[in-house]
């Protein structure tokens, strides 16, 4: 965004959308300000919505929202006064391509790894996820080493060895820190602190 030298693409629109889980909260704080039942979000260069109802599978998970939009609040259009607090991404889920996402952490959850007695006791157990995820198509075009900006997620690049067209694997190389996670973090620590208390 704001870069006009990058150029512009058309990111197609359909009736089916997928949106990040994260952007969905079926019990919802106050200050949460993504996608929630009864609540309303604009999509990101698109239109505003309301979550009008909650699909779950037999387990209980969410599976799917039912939605509608409000048609006079195309972003970009000037024809809409109306304002929401939150924005979310969103891809076609017609026009969408599945791709392997590596989700790549600190390698020691040490600050210092060297001053430990052995360095496996500060390796980070968790600093490779590996997620399926559905992406923008204009993805399936790019090259090995092609890098991005994912808003609000962090810096990825295509993988060097594993990547085609036809197999998209994409690697996170920098996170962004996510202030959601530090309240959600910060009400867990407090929920904690009671529950022992």
């Amino acid at each position: 965004p704001n870069r006009p030298e990058f150029g512009e693409r058309e990111v197609p629109f359909s009736r089916e959308l997928y949106i990040e889980q994260d952007d969905f909260m079926e019990e919802a704080p106050r200050k949460f300000f993504r996608l929630k039942p009864g609540g309303e979000v604009r999509l990101r260069f698109g239109y505003i919505i309301r979550c009008d109802e909650v699909i779950k599978d037999d387990a209980g998970n969410v599976v799917e929202l039912h939605c509608s939009y409000d048609e006079d609040t195309r972003s970009g259009t000037g024809s809409s006064d109306r304002k929401v607090k939150g924005t979310i991404h969103w891809v076609s889920a017609q026009h969408a391509v599945a791709a392997e996402v590596r989700l790549y952490d600190r390698l020691f959850s040490d600050a210092n790894p060297g001053a430990a007695e052995n360095i496996d006791d500060v390796l980070n157990p968790n600093s490779l996820e590996v997620v399926d995820a559905m992406l923008e198509s204009s993805l399936q075009y790019a090259k090995s080493g092609d890098t991005w900006q994912f808003e609000r997620l962090g810096y990825f690049c295509t993988d060097a060895v594993d990547h085609t067209s036809e197999n998209i694997v994409i690697n996170r190389i920098v996170t962004l820190r996510d202030s959601w996670a530090k309240l959600e973090k910060a009400a867990l620590q407090t929920q904690l602190a009671d529950n022992v208390g």
